[in-house]
C-alpha cells in the first residue's frame, strides 16, 4: 500500500483531503483509490497497481439502494409505490453525480486523456454518479455498514425534504402536465419549433403550450429530451413544483404495513 501512495500521480491528488472532507479515515487507502479509477486510465496506464472502479460500483449500487429504503420503509408509513419513487429520486445518476460534485470528488478521478477532456458534459456526469457509488463499495469493505450508513445519511438522506417540496420524485413531464391540470384544468401539449441536423445527429427544439400560449421551449438530441427540458423550463416560469402529496410520518409502534 505504502508503494501506491508514494506514485507522483497518486500523490498530486492528496487523498488525505478527501479523507478529511468525508469525515472517514480509511484503513486500507487502496480501497478509496481505487474507487476512483475509471477504466479508460487504465488503457494508457497498464502499469498502474490498482484495477479500476466497477466491482466496488456494483457493490456501493446496492448498498446505497438498501440504506436508503430501509430509511424510507422505517421513517414513512406512504403506500409502496410513493416510496419507490421517492427512493429513485435520491439514487438515480443525476442526484448521485450532484453529490459527488458537492463533496468535490472529480479532482480525484483517474482518466484517459480523452476523457479527462469532457469535464461538463453528460458523460462525466455519469461518471460522477457511478464513482459516488464505487466510494459507497469502499467505505463498506473497510468500514461496515454503520459507517456507510452515516456516509449516506449525511449526503443523500439529506436531499429528501427537497426532492419531496420539488416534486422530483416525478419526471418533469409529469409534473407540469399533473401541476397544470391541478391548477388550472388544462393538460399542457408539445410541438417541435425546428428539427435540424443530419439523422445522426439531429437537434430538436420543443415548445410546451397551455391551450395556445407558449410557455417554454427546450432543445435535445431526441424528441423525448427535448421535451423535458421544455416541461422543466415550463416548471420554473410557471413556479410549479408538482401535485400535492401526503407524507405519512411513522410513529414508534406503528404496524408496518
Amino acid at each position: 500500500m505504502e508503494k501506491i501512495m508514494k506514485l507522483p500521480e497518486v500523490k498530486e491528488k492528496s487523498f488525505p483531503a478527501l479523507e478529511k472532507k468525508l469525515g472517514i479515515k480509511f484503513k486500507n487507502q487502496e480501497f478509496l483509490i481505487q474507487a476512483f479509477v475509471h477504466r479508460s486510465y487504465l488503457n494508457e496506464h497498464h502499469d498502474f497497481p490498482l484495477n479500476h472502479n466497477e466491482r466496488l460500483e456494483f457493490l456501493g449500487d446496492a448498498v446505497v439502494e438498501l440504506v436508503v429504503t430501509e430509511f424510507l420503509f422505517n421513517e414513512y408509513g406512504n403506500p409502496e409505490g410513493e416510496l419507490t419513487n421517492w427512493r429513485a429520486a435520491l439514487v438515480n445518476a443525476k442526484m448521485l453525480a450532484s453529490v459527488a460534485y458537492e463533496i468535490g470528488m472529480e479532482p480525484y478521478l483517474f482518466l484517459s486523456y480523452g476523457e479527462s477532456k469532457d469535464a461538463g458534459t453528460k458523460a462525466r456526469d455519469y461518471i460522477m454518479a457511478n464513482v459516488f457509488e464505487a466510494i459507497t463499495g469502499a467505505i463498506y469493505i473497510d468500514q461496515g455498514y454503520v459507517t456507510c450508513k452515516q456516509f449516506i445519511s449525511r449526503w443523500v438522506l439529506t436531499k429528501l425534504p427537497y426532492v419531496l417540496e420539488n416534486g422530483l420524485y416525478m419526471d418533469a413531464k409529469s409534473r407540469f402536465q399533473e401541476s397544470a391540470q391541478e391548477l388550472i384544468g388544462t393538460t399542457p401539449t408539445y410541438r417541435v419549433l425546428s428539427e435540424e441536423g443530419p439523422d445522426h445527429a439531429k437537434n430538436f427544439k420543443i415548445g410546451v403550450y397551455i391551450g395556445k400560449d407558449l410557455i417554454a421551449t427546450g432543445e435535445g438530441s431526441s424528441k423525448q429530451e427535448a421535451q423535458t427540458e421544455a416541461a422543466e423550463a415550463g416548471l420554473k416560469v410557471k413556479s410549479w413544483k408538482g401535485p400535492k402529496i401526503s407524507i405519512i410520518k411513522r410513529e414508534e409502534g406503528d404496524p408496518l404495513q
